[in-house]
């Protein structure tokens, strides 16, 4: 009984797979990570550092302006020519009073409210804002009444372009972003590769298994100086002896059985043989038991045919004997054999004179075993062709087609009727053993062949088609 493997969601990613996108999603994870810290103190400090120098600044600009202004002779307008000097990236002022001096005048307007609020109530303090289509660091000092002389309280403000510090930002922005990218592609580089490494002994295990799936019994795998993998090895080499062990314990069984059989059937074949010569002088009813027993005795005497050959194959005992022959004369002899005669041998004109290096024996009995399962199973042959192909690689072939005219073979069987025991839907409430189509293969499979099922071309009905090396001479 086959087991079919659990189908897997198109979208759901392999082993391989998963393993490299954790490590993938990992190394974005702490690259990312690391470049957000990196960005956030290295921003405070940068920030720390321009907000002090900039005080720095005001405060040394503050102290001049209230120098400036002490006298009381000395007209606050002044100040833009003496004091107040212009500057390409940042502007000052000063408030006297109610009255604001500045190069630039309209600069005022710009301040946020609260900003601007809190200047004229001579609070000191700094703010960042957004001046036109620019970011600056506005910075306001008021010094104490009593420094500022008879002129009573003065603010000087100054705000400071973030231009070139929002520059080393960004800068440094694009650094760690490339870095996290960088560091996300050599992580997921890096579980490629592991999973590789860790997925290696799987594959030589898959490996192993399908050449154990396909016959070959004697397939182990090496030690392995892991531990844990020499464990999985050791468990797979015992799984593999274990099998090798029942496989051969139940073919003996069945060459064994066969063996001890044959006589007991041969004796009484040859009673049913006697018996049947005397067929006329049995009453009706015994001669309908008779004639059931001779059909039943021919199949069990198949049947047992057909263990002893498995077995001989099962053991690798069986050999192969080719011989050049005319495959259109040699399969018009094996049709009326077996009493198919009338049926029509088509030879493509190529292969009417040309020989094949085949094992007649095993040839004849893959072409008798169709033959009979198109006659139990599908309305019997109808039509049996020859035909050459070319397959590749420059390699000819040549085809055998046995054609019936039953129902076909469904898809979901083709494959599953060239197993032992195995029966088509259409044949499972009908006499025969399922080893036919499974010689079959074995047979053909012997002379480096295939053999397979497929539609009828003209009509229903399914054709069984022996595919065969060959070679043409010149």
């Amino acid at each position: 009984m086959s087991v079919d493997p659990p189908r897997r969601r198109p979208w759901a990613p392999g082993l391989r797979a998963r393993i490299t996108l954790g490590f993938s999603l990992v190394g974005l994870l702490v690259s990312v990570g690391l470049a957000l810290s990196s960005y956030y103190f290295a921003e405070q400090g940068l920030r720390k550092k321009f907000d002090d120098g900039s005080i720095d600044v005001a405060l040394a600009r503050a102290r001049t302006v209230r120098d400036a202004l002490r006298p009381i002779e000395v007209d606050p307008d002044s100040l833009l020519t003496t004091v107040l000097k212009p500057d390409d990236l940042g502007f000052e002022g000063v408030l006297v009073g109610p009255t604001w001096h500045s190069k630039d005048p309209s600069f005022t307007q710009l301040f946020p409210f609260d900003f601007d609020a809190a200047v004229k109530a001579g609070q000191s303090g700094k703010q960042r804002a957004r001046l036109g289509k620019n970011d600056y660091l506005l910075v306001a000092i008021t010094p104490p009444p009593d420094d500022i002389g008879i002129r009573g309280p003065g603010t000087y403000v100054q705000a400071f372009p973030l231009k070139d510090l929002n520059r080393t930002l960004k800068t440094l922005a694009g650094a760690l972003i490339v870095g996290s990218t960088i560091a996300a592609v050599c992580a997921a580089s890096i579980g490629l590769w592991t999973s590789r490494r860790v997925l290696r002994p799987l594959a030589r295990v898959a490996d192993a298994a399908s050449r154990l799936a396909s016959g070959g019994l004697d397939t182990r795998l090496e030690n392995e100086s892991d531990p844990e993998l020499q464990r999985l090895a050791s468990s797979f080499n015992n799984m593999a002896d274990a099998v090798e062990q029942r496989i051969q314990r139940e073919a003996r069984f069945a060459s064994d059985v066969s063996h001890e059989l044959r006589t007991p059937l041969q004796t009484l074949i040859g009673s049913i043989e006697i018996l049947e010569a005397r067929k006329a002088d049995l009453p009706d009813r015994s001669r309908q038991a008779l004639d059931l027993l001779v059909t039943q005795s021919k199949r069990f005497h198949q049947m047992v045919l057909d263990l002893l050959e498995i077995s001989r194959l099962d053991a690798g005992a069986a050999d192969l004997h080719t011989e050049q022959v005319l495959l259109d004369q040699f399969v018009s002899r094996v049709a009326g054999r077996y009493g198919y005669a009338h049926i029509p041998v088509i030879t493509e004109a190529t292969w009417q004179h040309q020989p094949v290096e085949v094992d007649r024996r095993r040839l004849e009995r893959a072409l008798a075993n169709l033959l009979g399962n198109a006659e139990n199973h599908a309305g019997g042959p109808v039509r049996i062709t020859l035909a050459g192909a070319n397959v590749g690689s420059g390699r000819d072939v040549i085809r055998i087609g046995v054609e019936d005219a039953g129902p076909g073979v469904a898809e979901s069987e083709r494959e599953r009727i060239f197993e032992r025991f195995a029966r088509g839907a259409t044949a499972r409430h009908r006499a025969g053993t399922g080893l036919g189509l499974a010689l079959v293969r074995e047979h053909i499979h012997l002379q480096g062949g295939r053999v397979w099922v497929e539609d009828r071309p003209n009509g229903p009905g399914a054709r069984f088609v022996i595919e065969l090396p060959a070679e043409e001479e010149s």
